[in-house]
């Protein structure tokens, strides 16, 4: 029996495992590939190579790049003293999309959780607090998720940031644009209501 059904059943089950992806959808996009070798799968092939052999953490903010330092934390018109802490690239990038926020960012590599063993030294934590004070950062935004580690951690960040002279804020939580009270549950509600402003 030839080779190639099983090579590309290894693609295709590959393909499945990435996230958003299941087997049906695999399989198209295989098939896909295989039917346009010029126009899609050797460009993706190199494509994939070059991200392989370049991608790497960028040493200041945590973010995904191709170079040492990434191109947010050197470019000198986001030098705004501000610096958004997340908690994965993929929240850096959601941010990124929005196009409002201008500063720079520090990327947590996760969130603080007793029951998975996630202490401060398995997070980026002590690098910012090394950032805030080298870099003389006037406002740390913390935009972790609203869950109890995400509470939990930002609670610690600026417990480690008390001695510092610098801003703390966090993004507002609530209703959200086009929601409706009916489809929100309590804790949303409540956040709403307590982080109610003049009309």
């Amino acid at each position: 029996m030839d080779r190639a059904p099983n090579e590309i059943e290894a693609l295709t089950t590959q393909l499945a495992r990435l996230p958003g992806l299941g087997p049906r959808s695999a399989r198209r996009m295989v098939l896909h590939l295989i039917q346009r070798p010029d126009q899609s799968l050797r460009p993706l092939l190199a494509a994939l190579e070059r991200v392989a052999q370049t991608a790497q953490s960028c040493a200041c903010c945590g973010n995904i790049s191709t170079l040492p330092v990434c191109e947010i934390c050197t470019d000198p018109r986001r030098a705004t003293g501000e610096v958004c802490v997340v908690e994965d690239v993929a929240d850096l990038w959601a941010m990124e999309r929005g196009a409002v926020f201008r500063g720079r960012y520090h990327v947590l590599g996760g969130t603080l959780s007793a029951l998975d063993a996630v202490g401060p030294e398995e997070l980026r934590i002590p690098e910012l607090v090394a950032r805030v004070r080298d870099e003389g950062l006037r406002e740390v935004i913390l935009a972790l998720p609203a869950t109890v580690d995400g509470q939990t951690t930002a609670h610690y960040i600026a417990d480690a940031l008390g001695t510092v002279d610098v801003q703390i804020t966090a993004l507002a939580q609530g209703v959200p644009l086009g929601g409706e009270l009916d489809f929100l549950d309590d804790g949303t509600i409540s956040a709403a209501l307590r982080a109610r402003r003049a009309f």
